[in-house]
């Protein structure tokens, strides 16, 4: 059972850290190429949509299990100490008070509008081949 509490910690510190990136967006402290990095990978982290759907063998599970810890610990490493401190502290707080969901609707209005455009870019494209 020692392989299942570290995972829960794991999973505890992953959610944490993608609301610490939520919190960076926010914080005058940040760089704004962090801002730029936290804001797309927190509003991809709390979207209900994926640019991969998890119904695509391997390759679905992919942005869950190696993009996204990866993009989250990219933006982390590049976030001066002091702004990280803060926003994992706010997070923290969040987490402990309000131990709820962000709903991030505009993380899933820019998924969809991006399937929207892709789709609508597919379809133009096909359509000019016949």
């Amino acid at each position: 059972m020692g392989w299942w509490l570290r995972f829960k910690a794991w999973a505890r510190r992953f959610k944490r850290d993608g609301l610490t990136l939520w919190f960076a967006v926010r914080h005058p402290g940040t760089p704004l190429f962090v801002k730029l990095l936290a804001a797309l990978v927190a509003a991809y982290a709390f979207s209900p949509i994926d640019l991969i759907p998890d119904f695509i063998p391997v390759l679905g599970l992919l942005d869950e299990m190696v993009l996204l810890p990866g993009l989250i610990w990219l933006a982390l490493r590049l976030m001066p100490a002091d702004v990280l401190a803060t926003c994992r502290a706010q997070a923290q707080a969040w987490m402990d008070a309000a131990r709820g969901r962000i709903a991030s609707w505009g993380g899933a209005v820019l998924v969809v509008a991006l399937w929207l455009a892709g789709a609508a870019g597919l379809w133009w494209l096909l359509s000019q081949r016949s």
